[in-house]
This record gives structure tokens, C-alpha cells and sequence, in this order.
């Protein structure tokens, strides 16, 4: 179960991957572009997600923009990243559908599961040298001990690693942009099946 803040504009969508293996075992599955065209990534898409961003009082710009946005720079750049299976997959979907997407190790966390905004002076590791970012005002996806993955940088302390057996996936989508989220998070299950077993993500809303 995973408890969902009440937020004006979030579109989320989420799921549970059990991997077949361990992730250092697997490959990456072939990555072709959406067969049904959602639409460019265009100023449209970017100013939705970013208006997401801003709502609880976060600054989306800068070293702070939205992880979608990095990708774009990134892919047009020709340095696009290759990390796991499951990072090359939300990559390569947040890339297309230009919604940041966080994938979290489910074991490195720990129960309750929750998405809200974080509380002023919130931050987090996000690197393994220790490199941190204020979330002041920004959406994340919590366990027990704080910040698990947002819409730009997943926390260091739950990201996938060799070992990984099992992850949630988090989609931030946006009321601004009907049904995207939806299509991204299909996609990416779709994609990601060949991996292992894939799990609905019951959510609930926080009272």
C-alpha cells in the first residue's frame, strides 16, 4: 500500500517489479520508441511538470530541474546514460514521455511507504560521494527514514544497485498533462516484464 498526500495537480503512477534475478544478471531489453505517439516533449510538457514541481514551493531550475529534462539535454547531447536494466528502462520512458520517473530498491526500504511534499530544510544524499540536495517543498516518494526517490534525484541510500530483487517505480505525471502518466507507466511495465514479475501498487489516499 502506498499513501498518496492529497496534491492539486499529481498524476502518479507506480507498480512492483520482482526481479526473475539479480539486476547485475540481467540485461537490458530492446528499447524501441513508443508505438502510439503520446505527443512531443514539448514547452507544453516541461512547463506541467515543472508547474508540479513548483506547487509546493520548490525551484525546479538549474541543478534542480526535473530528472526528464537532464535526460533530454543528455540524449540530444549523445551522452545518454547506461546504468541497469531497470534505470536504462525508466530512463529511456521519462526521455520519451518527458515525466520524471523514480525506481527505488524496495528492500532498502523501510515500511510505511508514502508520497507528499518535503518539509522545509528536507535533504538528502543522492550520490555516493555524499553530495546533497535541499527538497525544501519538493515531491517525494518517503519511508520510514525520509526521502526515498523524487521527480530529480532518487536518494542514494534506496537506489538499485547489483544485488536488486525487487524495486517500485514512481511516474510523477501531472493533471495538466490527462492520461500521460498513465501511458508512461504501462509502457514502462511492458518493457520491464521481460525482467520478472510485475505487481500492481495499491495507493491510497492519506486522510
Amino acid at each position: 500500500m502506498l499513501t498518496v498526500a492529497a496534491h492539486p495537480l499529481l498524476d502518479v503512477g507506480a507498480f512492483l517489479i520482482r526481479l526473475s534475478a539479480p539486476l547485475a544478471a540481467l540485461t537490458t531489453p530492446a528499447l524501441p520508441p513508443p508505438a502510439a505517439d503520446d505527443g512531443p516533449v514539448d514547452d507544453e510538457v516541461r512547463g506541467a511538470v515543472r508547474a508540479l514541481l513548483r506547487h509546493g514551493g520548490y525551484k525546479p531550475s538549474g541543478r534542480g530541474k526535473p530528472a526528464s529534462e537532464y535526460l533530454i539535454a543528455a540524449h540530444a547531447e549523445g551522452r545518454f546514460p547506461q546504468i541497469n536494466p531497470l534505470v536504462d528502462i525508466c530512463n529511456h520512458v521519462s526521455l520519451w514521455s518527458g515525466l520524471p520517473i523514480s525506481v527505488v530498491d524496495l528492500d532498502r526500504t523501510r515500511a510505511p511507504l508514502a508520497i507528499g511534499v518535503c518539509a522545509p530544510g528536507t535533504t538528502y544524499a543522492f550520490n555516493p560521494s555524499g553530495q546533497t540536495i535541499d527538497a525544501s517543498g519538493l515531491l517525494a516518494l518517503f519511508d520510514a527514514d525520509g526521502p526515498c526517490g523524487t521527480p530529480v534525484k532518487d536518494a542514494q541510500r534506496t537506489k538499485t544497485h547489483a544485488d536488486t530483487r525487487a524495486a517500485i517505480a514512481i511516474v510523477w505525471g501531472s493533471r495538466a498533462l490527462p492520461g500521460r502518466a498513465a501511458r508512461a507507466t504501462a509502457w514502462y511495465r511492458a518493457l520491464a516484464a521481460p525482467l520478472g514479475a510485475i505487481e500492481d501498487v495499491p495507493l491510497s489516499a492519506s486522510p
